[in-house]
């Protein structure tokens, strides 16, 4: 007799149906796994038996052959114990025959608990495509299983309540639908910064639009610390994003179950000596990297410089396409990674280039090294490049409190509901990610605003590229203004931010 559990599994970021078929016959005793598991799959054979013995029920003495399908794509993790251990308990007439409308996911501990398994959202939300009904996982993925919609989802702690629920000796109660407390901080908050107005503008400017941003100034200057404030002016996300978003976290293994969807944009900051697998994402089993884990946010790369070359070249397609495609010995994987990246850097390496008080000793050539460090290609993809000054005296000593990120991240949010109305019916969600053609119709300019763009182009030496940036720019900022159209004023505001002398060096 052969009984089959219905079960789930990972491809990437993307959940897929597994039938777990259990087989049990006469001969030696055996356990054999099959269909291409990974050790951890194998390893399941001597958590399966302990868990059976010490959860009450009696292990079969018998040769049992247990295959993962469909048996052509890789099987990997821990999530199979619990339909391996159904499978043979309903072979060996412990259990009753399980629903078919049902499916079982869970790592076993060999006392019969039920432990936590990575990527539960994905695999809840192929589950209910597929047509299943009610999900069984382990209690602690409960609430992340319940924001797939049309599951039935039942949070289990260990083994002997499964089996005395499919017996119909116990009931287990369904999980209520998880919902996101009310009242949470995005993060620190623009009003404990002192000065710096035009950074803060910049800033704003870049969360409207979804825009890249370079910040470049002395140490101390505060460039680390505003940008760590961007999330806090950062727009709402949709459930949309933030169902995409918490699909590749779950995949990670960042979720837990008190935090099992992100209510805000995520916000990633590596450090400098991460290399480019770690940032694309990949592995001997492809992985999301960085510039996946922060989808649908922002990707912070301080002291920018000092990142691995390769690191920072391999930034370049995916800003452009929104996503990643990984490629390795055990298959090809593409991994969305629509993200703001903004970078942070010192001038010069000493870090004092252009300082009042003179302290830098660096030459020109000094100069021009350090700032080579970054191609032109990654700068030319950056928006808006900004200039941080030293904090004046005056402004550090100042009482009154600055503007608050409530109030900053109002106006974002009114300036993303034009957008939203703007490019209706696209999967364009921002003005940065305007196509060519849209940028034509939407960013148009009259007679005097031509006359401006052409003397940047040729005073900048500005790319095609370079110019379409410029223009998203500047759309930007005259949805922040309520202008219907781009006037001369949001145009030479956009053009300020692509005009920043200390990359020359």
């Amino acid at each position: 007799m052969v009984t089959t559990v219905r079960s789930l599994g990972l491809q990437g970021i993307s959940g897929y149906e597994v039938s777990v078929e259990c087989f049990l016959s006469g001969g030696l005793p055996a356990f054999d796994v099959v269909g291409l598991g990974d050790t951890a799959v194998k390893e399941a054979r001597e958590r399966v038996r302990a868990a059976v013995k010490n959860c009450g029920a009696k292990f079969p003495v018998s040769h049992i052959t247990v295959n993962l399908a469909p048996a052509s794509m890789k099987k990997e993790g821990t999530l199979y114990d619990l339909p391996i251990l159904l499978g043979i308990l309903a072979c060996a007439g412990e259990i009753p025959e399980l629903p078919k409308n049902a499916a079982f996911v869970g790592e076993l501990s060999l006392t019969g608990m039920l432990r936590p398994v990575s990527g539960m959202l994905p695999m809840a939300m192929a589950a209910a495509r597929v047509g299943i009904e009610k999900l069984y996982v382990p209690a602690a993925n409960a609430a992340e299983a319940t924001l797939a919609d049309g599951l039935v989802v039942c949070g289990v702690s260990d083994v002997a309540q499964l089996v005395k629920s499919l017996r119909g000796e116990e009931t287990i109660a369904p999980a209520p639908r998880w919902e996101p407390p009310a009242g949470e901080v995005a993060g620190p908050d623009f009003a404990d910064v002192m000065g710096q107005e035009n950074v803060k503008r910049a800033l704003e400017i870049a969360a409207a639009g979804g825009h890249n941003l370079l910040l470049i100034g002395s140490p101390g200057a505060g460039k680390s610390m505003l940008a760590r404030r961007l999330p806090s002016i950062l727009p709402d996300m949709t459930q949309q994003e933030a169902l995409e978003a918490t699909e590749i976290w779950s995949v990670a293994g960042l979720t837990d179950s008190n935090h099992p969807l992100l209510t805000a944009r995520p916000f990633r900051a590596p450090h400098h000596t991460l290399s480019a697998v770690a940032m694309t994402g990949g592995g001997s089993i492809p992985k999301p990297g960085e510039i996946s884990l922060a989808h649908n946010g922002v990707l912070f790369l301080d002291e920018l410089p000092e990142f691995d070359r390769g690191a920072l070249e391999a930034l370049r397609a995916p800003i452009e396409d929104g996503e990643v495609t990984i490629t390795r010995a055990s298959g090809s994987l593409t991994l969305p990674s629509r993200f703001m990246l903004v970078g942070a850097m010192n001038p010069c390496r000493c870090g004092w280039y252009g300082h009042p008080s003179g302290r830098c000793r660096c030459t020109r050539q000094q100069v021009e090294r350090y700032v080579e460090k970054i191609s032109g290609p990654l700068l030319d993809r950056m928006d808006l490049h900004v200039t941080v000054p030293s904090v004046e005296f005056e402004a550090m000593r100042r009482r009154e409190k600055a503007e608050s990120s409530a109030a900053v991240r109002s106006r974002v949010n009114e300036a993303r509901g034009v957008q939203k109305k703007r490019f209706a019916g696209t999967s364009v969600l921002c003005n940065a990610q305007m196509e060519p053609g849209m940028v034509g119709e939407f960013c148009r300019l009259d007679a005097s605003g031509e006359k401006l763009l052409k003397g940047a182009f040729e005073r900048l030496g500005l790319t095609a590229r370079s110019h379409d940036r410029l223009l998203r720019v500047a759309r930007t900022i005259a949805d922040l203004e309520g202008s219907a159209d781009i006037e001369d004023t949001h145009l030479a505001e956009a053009i300020q931010y692509r005009n920043t002398d200390i990359l020359r060096g």
